[in-house]
């Protein structure tokens, strides 16, 4: 990759230095998301197939699963160095992609499995990519992440356009259970770029917090306790718990209403796959053209406030027309403005915390806090619509909330530039 420091400098704003590692970090992050959007359409097929009805219930069991995944994760953390670690939960999960594809094909239970893996997949995809965040947060310092997380979220945006015609294209060839033994292989992928990132770091002596080839220590719930303990961390989980709690509002009733008026299994996949396409393009363009530019030029303020003012003008669009149409249309803006613009200016906010807060209480917070938000929704709304009540006049109820989420954005953001101002001055960027 060494020609990209002739190249990369040219069209981005990473230094001739930075070129090879943000390659890297880029090739890493398209692997997972291609291997992850390969079974996304598929995964949201199964949840149509486990019954939406019981919705709820697959969003509850994914954030008890996950409840018992972060002490095991912190216990390793505290044991295992970091190359060790990332390498141990890719291979975990390459793991349970193989058993999966066992079950599959031996066509054991295949309801029981359809929603076994709508849960499994949940997890998946947090956990990985909050490990990958860990990861660059530890290799580059919060003046690098405000210039780079961008274009290196732009690998991740092409991998995403990669997998749904992947797997539009390979329905046609291969049985869907042989999607996942694909989906291994770019897990094996990221495991390569792991190797090649972790002995960059190791040969530059990149970051003096990042003590390469040492366990980060600590406890095994050291994640819950410095998420819960840290005014500045309780306040990245409320803007989480907000994001993720206005986005499963839009997840269940798009699914209610797929499911009612499209009854063709192949044509709701079709539309999965299609809404994840335009949304990954989209969202490519906009990390390449405006994200590092306006977090460089306004700050992280505005990047963290402009998805829940979209959310606010989104929910009050669906409360006047409720429609299939308007679901999908305010779901791709909203998903374009989360990975391309939030996605990205909230893992900024993590590059001036501990070495141990990044792992373990990022871990804690992008897996239990966010799939908890998903749960709590799933039976609010489910609750809420027993006594009568439409999705229109739920979206109304959303609109205040919207405007309070970005009002806690805006007070993050505030706090990651007093925090990081100190670290600028005192030569450790």
């Amino acid at each position: 990759m060494a020609w990209l420091r002739n190249v990369l400098p040219s069209v981005t704003d990473a230094e001739p230095d930075e070129a090879v590692p943000v390659g890297w970090a880029f090739l890493y992050f398209f692997c997972l998301l291609c291997g992850y959007y390969i079974l996304r359409p598929v995964r949201d097929e199964m949840a149509i197939q486990g019954g939406v009805q019981h919705l709820p219930w697959m969003m509850t069991a994914t954030f008890v699963t996950l409840l018992l995944v972060t002490p095991l994760f912190g216990w390793l953390s505290a044991r295992v160095p970091r190359y060790r670690l990332l390498l141990t939960v890719y291979a975990f999960f390459s793991l349970n992609l193989i058993l999966f594809f066992v079950a599959m094909t031996s066509h054991l239970s295949p309801q029981w499995a359809a929603r076994t893996f709508f849960v499994w997949l949940s997890v998946f995809n947090l956990f990985v990519v909050s490990v990958f965040w860990s990861f660059m947060a530890d290799l580059f310092t919060p003046t690098q992440g405000v210039r780079l997380f961008g274009v290196i979220a732009a690998g991740g945006s092409i991998g995403a356009m990669a997998g749904p015609l992947l797997t539009t294209g390979l329905t046609y060839v291969v049985p869907v259970p042989v999607l996942l033994l694909i989906s291994v292989g770019f897990l094996v992928a990221c495991g390569f770029c792991i190797y090649r990132l972790d002995r960059w770091a190791m040969a530059r002596h990149f970051s003096q917090i990042s003590r390469q080839g040492e366990a980060i220590g600590g406890s095994v719930w050291a994640g819950v306790r410095l998420a819960l303990s840290s005014p500045y961390l309780l306040g990245i989980c409320l803007y989480l718990f907000f994001l993720t709690t206005t986005a499963t509002f839009l997840y269940l009733e798009q699914m209610r209403l797929v499911s009612e008026q499209i009854p063709s299994p192949q044509g709701r996949t079709r539309l999965f796959a299609l809404i994840d396409l335009v949304v990954n393009v989209l969202t490519f363009l906009v990390q390449m053209t405006v994200t590092s530019r306006m977090i460089g030029r306004f700050g992280l303020v505005s990047a963290l406030v402009v998805l829940p003012v979209a959310s606010a003008l989104g929910f009050s669009l669906i409360a006047v027309m409720p429609f299939l149409v308007t679901f999908v249309f305010f779901t791709i803006v909203r998903r374009v403005g989360e990975y391309a613009i939030a996605k990205p200016a909230r893992e900024v906010l993590f590059t001036v915390v501990s070495r141990e807060e990044k792992y373990k209480a990022k871990n804690f917070i992008d897996t239990a806090v966010s799939r908890g938000g998903d749960a709590t929704t799933g039976w609010m709304v489910s609750g809420v619509k027993a006594l009568g009540v439409t999705a229109g006049q739920m979206a109304w109820v959303l609109v205040p909330l919207a405007l309070f989420w970005g009002w806690v954005g805006w007070r993050v953001a505030r706090e990651e530039e007093r925090r990081r101002l100190p670290a600028i001055s005192g030569g450790s960027a």
